[in-house]
């Protein structure tokens, strides 16, 4: 009598998922509410607030609603491209800066609070920035109000240091552009900031963030002019950044005229064709001459390699710059313009060694074709040159000054021959 074979079954213990390792579900309004709760407790009263917030971290899981507790504290509820969700029973937070009294004595009462808070839980400071992008991009769904409440609590958290104003990048965007909203908002946070800590230490921080070079793009495309600048900053006492806007304005100016130098230098236009396009371009942009001279100097001197031989360099740049002496001195029609250019050439002659033994011969040059005069190179000689390889280039252009003072007490002494 033949048995079934019985068929192998696979046998062990079922493996059970430890609490700890199941992924909790992601409950912001649960989150919402409980918070809710508390803080309705805790009504108006600001030291009540931060005392509950103080504690509650141990209890709410701050670190993963981070988010929704900073929405929370500004706007009430949980905010999103369609405004602010309220919790059950449509209740708020009775203290969030959306509510406060629009004075900054009140205000300076909730930046403590949020002050407070990242000071207890330092992990929330990231995650505060992060926050902050996202709020700015839904300004247009606040009220006039709001937006005023809110360009004023981020002067105090900029000043604070709460906050980097480089966040304020995110709202020069065409919708908060178009409608003057991003400018009314800087413009308010610009206010505040200079009350708290100053010009100076607003102007250091657009420089160090980078924002000075960016400050036109606040503005609506039809009104980025610098008339429209001045106005805007003019009416609210902020005259040191009209000054940084033109300053970064004449930077960019000079970036163009160094482009186009550049270009041209490339394509081999001739020294007359470069001369139209540099007085087109700077009568455009009301440069002065000072400035042109030197950025044709550098432009020339950067547009060729330089032969690293020292004894063979000399040659080289003499050759190339007598191609350009009438350009030079186009632009060098005063005093003013010659000294900076005789300042250029010793500055690059001294930070490009091959150059060390050139320098005279370079101020010959430009002496023999016109573009310097015989008063700058000597007053240049006696006391306004710069430091740099002063003993070396003093020494070299001995000579030459000797021979210029014997050629004017000869030509004195001619004409009192006349006289008589």
């Amino acid at each position: 009598m033949s048995q079934k074979t019985e068929k192998p079954v696979l046998s062990g213990q079922r493996i059970k998922t430890r609490k700890r390792d199941e992924k909790e579900k992601f409950d912001s309004t649960g989150f919402r509410d409980s918070l809710l709760t508390g803080l309705i407790d805790a009504g108006t009263d600001l030291d009540a607030v931060s005392k509950y917030l103080d504690v509650a971290g141990s209890k709410l899981d701050y670190r993963r609603y981070g988010e929704t507790l900073f929405d929370i504290l500004i706007a009430g509820g949980i905010l999103g491209p369609s405004g602010v969700t309220p919790g059950d029973g449509g209740k708020l937070a009775p203290a969030c800066v959306f509510t406060s009294e629009n004075s900054m004595e009140a205000l300076k009462g909730y930046e403590q609070v949020f002050f407070k808070l990242m000071r207890r839980y330092k992990y929330l400071e990231k995650m505060f920035e992060e926050e902050m992008r996202k709020v700015y991009t839904y300004m247009k769904r606040f009220s006039e109000d709001e937006r005023m409440k809110l360009a004023r609590m981020s002067g105090l958290w900029f000043c604070n240091g709460s906050l980097s104003p480089s966040v304020l990048q995110v709202i020069a965007v065409e919708h908060l552009v178009k409608d003057n909203l991003a400018l009314d908002f800087i413009l308010e946070v610009f206010t505040v900031w200079k009350q708290e800590k100053g010009m100076s230490n607003l102007v250091s921080a657009l420089k160090r963030t980078g924002l000075e070079t960016k400050m036109m793009e606040f503005f609506p495309l039809n009104k980025r002019s610098p008339e429209h600048f001045q106005g805007a900053f003019e009416e609210r006492d902020l005259a040191e950044i009209i000054k940084l806007q033109k300053n970064q304005a004449n930077q960019e100016v000079k970036k163009d005229l160094q482009k186009i130098l550049s270009d041209a230098l490339i394509e081999n236009k001739s020294a007359k064709d470069i001369v139209t396009e540099v007085k087109d371009f700077s009568m455009k942009n009301n440069m002065v001459e000072n400035e042109i001279v030197s950025i044709v100097w550098t432009s020339l001197m950067g547009a060729i390699e330089w032969n690293k031989k020292e004894e063979l360099v000399s040659d080289q740049a003499l050759k190339y710059l007598k191609n350009y002496t009438s350009l030079l001195g186009t632009f060098c029609t005063n005093t003013k313009s010659e000294m900076t250019l005789m300042l250029r050439i010793q500055d690059f002659c001294y930070d490009n060694m091959n150059f060390m033994k050139v320098f005279s011969k370079i101020v010959v040059l430009l002496y023999k074709t016109d573009v310097v005069s015989e008063d700058v190179i000597m007053k240049w000689y006696k006391d306004s040159h710069s430091s740099k390889g002063k003993s070396v280039f003093l020494e070299q252009m001995k000579k030459f000054i000797e021979w210029l003072q014997n050629a004017e007490e000869e030509t004195e002494s001619g004409e009192e021959e006349d006289d008589e």
